[in-house]
């Protein structure tokens, strides 16, 4: 007679709701985001009060204007020669080549991130058209991966890297929902990824939703440019937008092609001390020839910029948006830290006002939104952020399906095109 017997095997085991697995991050999402936020407000501070004295207050004390010619070359290669003594000198040599860098990486080691945010304020006070979010966001990654493992080990370093990630674009660009795009795109590469979408967001949204409060509570970092409202949209500001932003594509594709010949050519001097220095006499230079609205990464410059439409002539406008494009390449090619976004806002919008003035029929909103949509989809490749950041710009709702629509046709001039962004052996990414 053959009997049931127990079975010596332990139960399986119960799977975790998706509840008790989120809530626990909360905290560390939280802290995250607000710590974050600090250091970006941080940096950017000492970065605004550096700038005050480098281009106010010395050559006031030296009777020299503060955007002449001559104040503008002198600084950027004075500029270029303080950098270049960080990159050869501090330990970690403020990260890797900045060609190779894009706002997403793996931590880098904690010994780099002195060095790197001190070349980052350097460059940002010094008037180089690169904006803070690369830098930011390495040191940000780098401080959170290094401690959350030691403070949680059972948490997994992804989830860190993910927290201080969305923390810091919630507080460059105000508000969670770039972080939200950004990181989608992110699990888009990742596979295996388990659990819902939203699942997958929650932590990184409440790191980002603390990030961009605490900068919204602490400081006055917005991207609205007051432009006129569109109120109605109808066919011709359809067919101006995606006309506006296939050219603006167009336009910031040329400093794509051009980026490995630039770097090339900068990396034949083979030494920081001599590579950063000519980087800042040419941007001085440029400076010089563009005005000084073409200096530093560029959201307070196009906000003047935006402010007096109908009061800059098309050359002007031209003008600008060359020597802004020329002087991000330049910048990015000869080893300044920073990230493309900030710059590549102002090249848009100073080209969205060129087709304006050319065709004063084109709303306002949708000539600067389009001309930002088109470049930031060439410069940085990311779809959902370019969008997102030409909606903030109009802060009109009604544009959104506009620039959706003008969205597709300039990136299909963009996609598999070469990107702003090199590999280690110099070559462009597709």
């Amino acid at each position: 007679m053959v009997t049931d017997t127990p079975s010596s095997a332990p139960p399986p085991p119960v799977p975790e709701t998706p509840l008790r697995v989120l809530l626990p991050q909360i905290l560390p999402a939280l802290v995250v985001g607000v710590a974050a936020s600090l250091l970006f407000l941080g940096i950017e501070l000492v970065a605004e009060e550096f700038q005050h004295v480098l281009w106010e207050i010395l050559p006031d004390a030296l009777g020299i204007g503060g955007f002449s010619s001559l104040w503008m070359i002198v600084m950027l290669t004075a500029t270029g020669i303080a950098v270049g003594l960080v990159v050869w000198k501090v330990p970690g040599h403020a990260g890797a080549d900045p060609a190779t860098t894009d706002l997403a990486g793996a931590p880098i080691a904690p010994a780099v991130v002195p060095g790197l945010l001190l070349a980052s304020v350097l460059a940002l006070a010094g008037g180089v058209s690169l904006g803070p979010e690369n830098p930011i966001i390495a040191a940000n990654v780098a401080l959170a991966y290094w401690l959350g493992r030691k403070a949680q080990p059972a948490l997994p370093g992804a989830l860190w890297v993910s927290l201080a990630s969305a923390a810091t674009i919630g507080a460059l660009f105000g508000t969670p929902v770039a972080a939200a795009l950004v990181i989608s795109e992110a699990l888009v590469h990742q596979p295996g990824g388990r659990g819902s979408l939203w699942d997958r967001l929650f932590a990184p949204l409440v790191a980002a939703g603390a990030g961009s409060m605490t900068a919204s509570v602490l400081s006055d970092h917005t991207f609205d440019m007051s432009l006129p409202q569109v109120t109605d949209p109808g066919w011709s500001d359809l067919l101006a937008a995606m006309v506006v932003a296939t050219l603006a594509a167009l336009f910031g594709l040329l400093a794509c092609y051009g980026f490995p010949h630039v770097h090339r050519f900068f990396k034949r001097m083979r030494h920081p001390m001599l590579m950063l220095p000519a980087g800042g006499l040419v941007l001085g230079l440029l400076g010089a020839l563009g005005g000084h609205l073409t200096l530093f990464k560029g959201l307070e410059e196009v906000k003047e910029l935006t402010s007096n439409i109908g009061g800059w002539s098309s050359g002007e406008l031209a003008r600008m948006a060359v020597v802004k494009l020329v002087a991000l390449l330049v910048a990015a090619s000869c080893g300044f830290v920073g990230g493309r976004v900030f710059p590549a806002v102002f090249i848009g919008a100073a080209f969205g006002l060129l087709a304006q003035a050319l065709v004063p029929e084109i709303h306002p909103a949708v000539a600067v939104s389009s001309g930002v949509l088109g470049v930031l989809l060439a410069t940085t490749r990311q779809g959902w952020v370019s969008l997102f950041v030409a909606a903030v710009i109009s802060s009109s709702p009604a544009i959104l399906a506009v620039l959706c629509l003008a969205s597709l046709p300039a990136w299909l001039v963009v996609t598999g095109r070469p990107q702003l962004e090199l590999d280690a052996s110099g070559a462009s990414l597709r």
